[in-house]
């Protein structure tokens, strides 16, 4: 998670929102991608720091199921990377703030409970909260105050 936070310091450096993510192989300590949050640099909507991370150790694995493979993530995943960690099978889910207007695990549409959810990760939340949810609100307070660089806005 720390490495994660990493990422997510360098993510708000660069204007966009600070989410990172780190997808590991637990079994052996492997650390196979990492991702950021960049929607706003790659004008991709998707570029989620989660999807950047899937994306990542799918082509360094040559596969796109993740399973057994842990995603630690600084924010509680929205519902598009929830859908995309199923479809990727990955085995666990690690965050840390909770993010109860746009998350999607334990707020909002709560994607792995539904019936119609065909992999459900093991979840924990919480971990590093304080550290992650203090990047996003300082991030945020400098975009309200006018603060921000023009990227952030």
């Amino acid at each position: 998670m720390r490495m994660a936070l990493d990422l997510a310091q360098a993510a708000a450096d660069t204007g966009e929102v600070p989410v990172g993510a780190v997808v590991v192989d637990e079994a052996s300590g492997t650390v196979i991608a990492s991702g950021s949050n960049g929607p706003i640099g790659t004008h991709d909507p998707t570029a989620h720091a989660e999807i950047v991370a899937l994306r990542a150790a799918a082509r360094a694995l040559g596969n796109y199921r993740l399973t057994d493979l842990t995603l630690y993530v600084t924010l509680e995943p929205c519902t598009m990377c929830a859908g995309a960690i199923s479809h990727a099978r990955i085995g666990r889910v690690v965050w840390g703030a909770d993010d109860p207007k746009g998350g999607a695990v334990i707020h909002g549409a709560r994607v792995f409970d539904q019936p119609t959810c065909h992999w459900k990760p093991r979840i924990e939340g919480g971990v590093l909260a304080t550290e992650g949810g203090d990047l996003l609100r300082q991030f945020f307070r400098r975009r309200r105050a006018g603060t921000a660089t023009m990227t952030e806005r």
